[in-house]
């Protein structure tokens, strides 16, 4: 359990660090919004729905199934065990232990019932992210016709958007707009800006190379703070090849960085050789056509694992790493039990604080 936490405050100290010195991460971090936060499919806009529900499942109950097991095993009761849902996710799992037993048991056992939800996570985590390299190391870029393509380059389309409604797809590249040349995003946005509740043209390169135009209307009442034309693009798309080899580097072993944090494949399309994006480009001599839901559902397994796993090992009150660093305090002591619980709640309340801190820095004013 120290080895987890330990993990966990620096991966947050370094979040706040690279918040507080990197103006595009405070950005990146206001445009997801507070919901990114959330470890809850629908509700944070960087979860997929199926396959963080899958792993959500899966997550949560070999959690409490560590909690139950071992419990079990050292005689403690286990009264109950059940998964909470908030309309139809899943958003934890609770074993209930016999409070008298988890009291009576040694200092030993109950670190070991307390332990054993997070370990099992990062366990699973660890195995997930084994697979996953597995299988990128089946891939092999598909040879594809070399189209020369200008603009900006589009990597997704929301459904029901305006770009959809125009006739835009991933892998066309935006030329211009009206008289405006687009070559980044910053000229997308304010070309944009300046056409809402007018009538202009728009003119585009698609994934064959040829070149489309259309006429483009956004309507008087578009908010100008919201996405307008409603796509994800990218001045550079890598070569497939260069893309796989980066991706894979992510597993390195660096002694500066204890775990690999590797980038999802819904908030970075261009650089995940098993998004949506990139996955056309590459083909699995193992796997087949089938690689992408493989590995994008080990990415979950060892996301979701892994963020449960470091989360429940801090040492706030309600947590299991509160618990038993509770339960250490109270056992190698002499003070008192009111000066133990008071000792307990600061140690918690600072964590609270620190993570509130990394949560919401990116909006206090710099």
């Amino acid at each position: 359990m120290p080895a987890i936490t330990a993990i966990a405050i620096l991966l947050i100290i370094s979040g706040i660090s690279n918040i507080i010195s990197n103006v595009s991460v405070r950005e990146n971090a206001k445009e997801i919004g507070l919901r990114g936060n959330l470890l809850i499919p629908i509700i944070n806009p960087i979860l997929p729905l199926t396959y963080t529900l899958v792993a959500l499942i899966i997550s949560v109950f070999i959690h409490e199934a560590g909690h139950g097991i071992v419990a079990r095993v050292y005689g403690i009761k286990v009264e109950s065990t059940g998964i909470a849902f908030v309309l139809i996710i899943p958003v934890g799992a609770f074993v209930n232990l016999d409070k008298d037993g988890l009291t009576k048991a040694s200092l030993k056992e109950k670190c070991a019932v307390l332990t054993a939800g997070p370990l099992n996570n990062m366990i699973f985590a660890a195995a997930s992210l084994v697979m996953l390299f597995v299988v990128l190391s089946t891939l092999t870029p598909i040879a594809t016709p070399d189209i020369p393509k200008n603009g900006l380059e589009i990597i997704s389309v929301t459904d029901g958007s305006l770009a959809e409604k125009i006739g835009l797809t991933q892998g066309s590249s935006i030329l211009s707009i009206g008289q405006n040349e687009i070559r980044s995003q910053d000229d997308l946005l304010q070309t944009l800006r300046s056409s809402i509740g007018k009538q202009t043209s728009i003119v585009w390169q698609d994934a064959e190379g040829n070149k489309i135009s259309e006429t483009l209307s956004i309507p008087a009442d578009t908010d100008p703070t919201k996405p307008i034309l409603g796509v994800r693009t990218a001045m550079v798309s890598l070569d497939p090849k260069l893309a796989l080899e980066l991706y894979k580097k992510y597993f390195n072993f660096d002694i500066n960085r204890l775990v690999p944090i590797l980038p999802p494949p819904t908030l970075a399309e261009q650089f995940v050789p098993f998004s949506d994006y990139m996955a056309p480009k590459y083909e699995s001599n193992i796997f087949g056509s089938s690689f992408p839901v493989i590995a994008n559902t080990l990415f979950w397994l060892w996301f979701i694992n892994f963020n449960l796993g470091i989360f429940n090992a801090l040492p706030i009150a309600f947590l299991d790493g509160g618990q038993l660093y509770g339960s250490l305090i109270e056992s190698r002591s002499k003070i008192d039990k009111n000066r133990l619980k008071n000792i307990s709640s600061a140690v918690s309340t600072i964590m609270i604080i620190i993570v509130a801190l990394a949560i919401f820095l990116p909006y206090l004013p710099f």
